[in-house]
Order: C-alpha cells, then structure tokens, then sequence
C-alpha cells in the first residue's frame, strides 16, 4: 500500500511539472510568470587546482625519537622501523657502545632506513638478508649481517678497533 501511494504521489509531481513546463513554456518559470528564468551563477570553488603529495620519507617522529632515545632516524621506505626490543620475536637487533640494543622491525619484501647510531659493534640478523652501511673516519664500509644469528660489525670487525658509525639499513627476502 506504501508502495502504491508513493508512487502516486511522484507520478502527480511529475505531472504537475510537466504541466507547468507546457503552460509557460520554459522549464525554470519565476513565479512572476514570465517564461524566462536566469541562469545560475557559477561559483569557483578554488582557486587553483589541489596540490600534489610528495613523499619525502622522512621517518615520522624523529624528532621526538632523537630528544627521548638519542637515535638519528633520517628517511626509509616505512619497511624497517623502530621497535622496542623484546615486544616480538624476529627484530633485528643493532647493538653500540653508545646505545646498548636497538631493535627494528622489518616487513614486507624489504625495506630501507637512514640512521646514525655511533659506536656499533655487533648486529644480530632476522629472516631478512641484511646489509648495514657504516663509516669510520672518511672510508664508508659495508658489512652482511648472516640470518638469524650474531655478526661482528664496526669496531669489533675492524682491525683497528675504531668506532663506527651505523648510517643506513637495506634489508630484502
């Protein structure tokens, strides 16, 4: 019955439109009566068309993380972040004179981060193949971190014994 009178009541409606058009001859009458309606205005909405987002991979909260942990967290891909050590299993684990363990955790295919952590000496891989970038001086120096177990890196890997420090992360499946 609902049905019924609903649709009663639109076929009177267009009706009346309908009939309102052919009295007057124009659709859009004022109700002056006089066959000519104004078109309406058209109001820009902006005045340019939106920016773009540009992606600068600038880790968020570095900031923060520098003045609470004192770690220099610079840009990555979002795939390996900083994780409290022993909240899960399979973070990779960085250790340094400076800062005792730092933990990331890596997801996806891989991923990237630039860091400053100085004086690393020892980095336990995850499931990931691992590599760690780090300086020493003016030299730059690469190191493989073995799956899932201990790797000597920096000072304790240098036959100097110089302090190194850790500037970037590349991890891959």
């Amino acid at each position: 019955m609902k049905l019924l009178s609903r649709a009663f009541a639109t076929a009177v409606a267009a009706g009346a439109a309908a009939a309102l058009v052919s009295l007057t001859g124009t659709v859009g009458a004022t109700a002056a009566g006089s066959g000519t309606a104004a078109a309406p205005a058209l109001t820009q909405v902006a005045d340019e068309a939106p920016g773009y987002a540009v992606e600068d991979f600038a880790y968020p909260d570095a900031d923060r993380i520098l003045a609470e942990q004192g770690i220099v967290l610079k840009r990555g891909d979002g795939h390996i972040t900083l994780a409290a050590c022993g909240s899960e299993t399979g973070l990779l684990e960085v250790w340094a004179r400076s800062k005792d363990k730092v933990c990331f955790r890596v997801s996806g295919n891989g991923g990237y981060l630039s860091l400053e952590i100085p004086s690393v000496y020892g980095v336990k891989g995850n499931a990931y193949a691992t590599e760690v970038t780090m300086t020493v001086e003016d030299e730059e120096k690469s190191f493989d971190i073995a799956k899932n177990t201990w790797t000597p890196v920096g000072e304790s890997a240098d036959p100097n014994g110089r302090d190194h420090m850790l500037v970037e992360i590349r991890a891959t499946r």
